[in-house]
């Protein structure tokens, strides 16, 4: 009598098509990004076909509590070194930090950002503390060197208008870590050098950061390399075309309201966070106040509530049919608002900005005192060169060779806010260079109220596990 033992063949088979699979991918991954990858190509081909590394040494350990330790350390480095290729190369999280997009993006958002459109970028500083991006425990999470030089690989499409964008901050080369907002160059436009240098204990260590460690901004890209930019009283013009407003675009208005004023259930209804609502008690005495700011005051003498709010164009016209409403306009421009170029005096401001020439690959301009303002960031910071103007002659020479004209390398980008009054922007700190370049918003995954309690409405379940659209 023969006993019948299970055969091993179809389990090999298995084996080897399963191999088979796995390492042409992984041929085909490295074909894309890089073929320093094909190193470990040898590795995968032992673990399917040869078996020469004893893979599973682990398991045969006798005691069972060293055996799970070795086992579960083991677990958890494969998931890493897994979870840190997905996020550099095909898909990360990122939270939103602040409103600058609401109402596309809320704060207390989660979303993953998907790298694989733009085509992601090869790593730059491979040295870090994995799952990081510029601090780990408060203290630095990566090593300067090595260092390489910047290459996208290939992707699904360019970044179009009107698309959401992830990318490192530009201004974010320099940090005072103290105050990382405002940026480092509008502090020093503020307060001078010598101050923010100077007094550590309020602004911090000043430290660099290469490209890649720079903090991560969400914007809408309104501008396209070769653009002509401009914005005139709130309304955005491409090339002399005027630009439809963002559905979910907001802008402050101030509001008069008749006493008691707006209520929790109010705002809750209209969507407008804690952070962002200013109120104050006034009267029909204080009409000059009032009336400076463009508001219509009662000339009934009565006490009521003055609102400064941000609304998108739905939330304008519900609250101008209020009753309760006796005035609503648009927030002039404030005063205080540092715009980019920092060191020149163009005469913008935030309302009404430009025109301005965003730069493209290959397009050259003329090195005249404006042109240098708006651009020496570009040549200088972003595309890796030393400009100097000799201050008797105003001659120009980049790199110590005199220069009338600058061609540049990169194609750059004019990021804006939706949140067009509450947003610290390309207004601000200038044009986003195409190695900054990380991503677009791909899934909203999760989304917390932090105005409320996680159990009691702090979840926004309407949100979540939705595609974030252009």
């Amino acid at each position: 009598m023969s006993i019948l033992r299970p055969s091993r063949h179809p389990l090999k088979t298995r084996r080897i098509v399963w191999g088979s699979i796995v390492s042409l991918l992984f041929v085909l991954f490295a074909v894309w990004a890089g073929w320093a990858w094909l190193f470990l190509l040898p590795l995968i081909i032992d673990y399917y076909f040869f078996g020469y590394i004893q893979w599973g040494w682990y398991r045969k350990i006798k005691n069972k509590t060293v055996c799970s330790i070795v086992s579960l350390v083991a677990d958890l480095l494969f998931a890493v070194i897994a979870v840190s290729v997905l996020s550099l190369y095909f898909f990360q999280n990122f939270t939103i930090p602040s409103s600058s997009l609401e109402k596309t993006l809320l704060t207390g958002d989660y979303l993953f950002v998907d790298k694989l459109y733009y085509g992601p970028r090869a790593p730059m500083t491979p040295l870090a503390v994995p799952l990081t991006h510029n601090t780990f425990l408060g203290r630095k999470s990566y090593a300067d060197k090595p260092h390489f030089a910047y290459r996208r690989l290939k992707g699904l499409g360019k970044v179009k208008r009107n698309d959401i964008v992830v990318f490192n901050f530009p201004a974010g080369d320099t940090v005072a870590l103290l105050q990382p907002n405002p940026d480092y160059y509008t502090l020093i436009a503020i307060h001078g050098r010598d101050k923010v240098w100077g007094h550590p204990e309020v602004f911090g260590k000043i430290v660099a950061r290469p490209v890649d460690r720079r903090d991560h901004y969400v914007k809408r890209c309104v501008g396209l390399p070769g653009d002509l930019l401009e914005v005139r009283d709130n309304t955005l013009y491409i090339n002399g075309e005027m630009q439809p407003f963002p559905e979910h675009a907001q802008l402050n208005y101030n509001l008069l309201v008749k006493n008691p004023g707006l209520t929790e259930k109010d705002f809750e209804t209209l969507g407008i966070s804690q952070v962002d609502r200013q109120m104050l008690a006034v009267s029909t005495e204080e009409s000059a106040q009032l009336e400076a700011l463009g508001l219509q005051v009662p000339t009934v003498a009565t006490d009521m509530m003055l609102y400064h709010l941000p609304l998108t164009k739905k939330m304008k016209q519900k609250l101008q049919v209020d009753e309760r409403v006796v005035s609503l306009c648009v927030e002039h421009d404030p005063a205080g608002w540092i715009t980019y170029p920092l060191d020149y005096n163009t005469g913008w401001t935030r309302d009404n900005y430009g025109p301005i020439l965003i730069p493209k690959k290959g397009l050259t301009v003329k090195l005249e005192p404006e042109a240098i303002a708006l651009y020496r960031r570009c040549i200088t910071a972003y595309e890796g060169h030393r400009l100097e103007v000799e201050g008797a002659t105003g001659r120009v020479f980049i790199d110590g060779k005199p220069s009338s004209t600058y061609t540049f390398e990169m194609d750059y980008y004019f990021m804006m806010g939706d949140n067009r009054h509450n947003s610290a922007d390309s207004r601000s700190w200038g044009f986003v260079p195409e190695d900054h370049i990380v991503g677009r918003p791909g899934l909203l995954w999760l989304s917390i109220d932090k105005d409320k309690k996680l159990f009691q409405g702090g979840v926004r379940w309407n949100r979540m596990m939705k595609i974030i659209r252009r």
